[in-house]
């Protein structure tokens, strides 16, 4: 996966390359750990071509989906128009550089971030203005690739500053939070060969006490 640092024009482009980049299912993890909450507001950090805010404007979340690009967002928007209005109408659809965007302090009962992938220079800030964006009672989800999958045969770009430990986050949080988990999933995945390998998701868990 390349660098979520990338431009909007590397992830236009990227997008018109093909009719999907992606699976057109909601990641894994959201599944597993949203499936359960009260619906409320929900923030979606990287939200591509729109399949976890489709899944989550499904179970009545009202959803801000943000990606910085604009062609994954038409897609995604297109893609909630099939699911007919009572999708489409929960979900906005923003297109932001989330380097440098701000979402509003405390406004979401779910925050969710898949796989953003960017130096940690800006993933370190970035993370931290959506930690603040989290109501009181909401809840932290934030998944990547755990450091250790650069060992796996799938192929990740060599940059280890990509990576984190989700446990490195948790000691972030502070104590105004608990933290429900914040280790490695494992998972099965297709390399390039498409042969089925074990690769290792980091999962932070959190809610924000009130």
């Amino acid at each position: 996966m390349p660098s979520a640092a990338a431009s909007e024009e590397f992830w236009d482009a990227r997008y018109r390359s093909a009719p999907a980049i992606w699976s057109g299912n909601p990641n894994p993890h959201l599944v597993a750990d949203a499936g359960d909450l009260t619906p409320g507001r929900a923030l979606d950090i990287g939200a591509g071509e729109g399949a976890d805010a489709i899944w989550l404007a499904q179970r009545g979340w009202t959803v801000t989906a943000v990606d910085i690009s604009g062609v994954a967002l038409q897609r995604a928007r297109a893609e909630a128009e099939r699911h007919g209005p009572r999708v489409a109408e929960r979900i906005e659809w923003l297109r932001a550089d989330l380097t440098a965007w701000s979402p509003p302090v405390t406004a979401f009962d779910l925050v969710s971030i898949q796989f953003m992938h960017l130096p940690s220079a800006q993933r370190t800030p970035l993370f931290q203005r959506c930690i603040d964006a989290v109501a009181v009672g909401g809840t932290l989800l934030i998944v990547g690739h755990d450091e250790s999958d650069l060992q796996t045969t799938i192929r990740r770009p060599p940059q280890p500053d990509l990576y984190f430990h989700a446990a490195t986050i948790a000691t972030e949080l502070g104590d105004q939070w608990t933290v429900l988990e914040a280790g490695t999933r494992g998972r099965t995945a297709r390399d390039a060969d498409d042969q089925e390998v074990a690769i290792r998701d980091a999962v932070l868990v959190a809610r924000r006490k009130g």
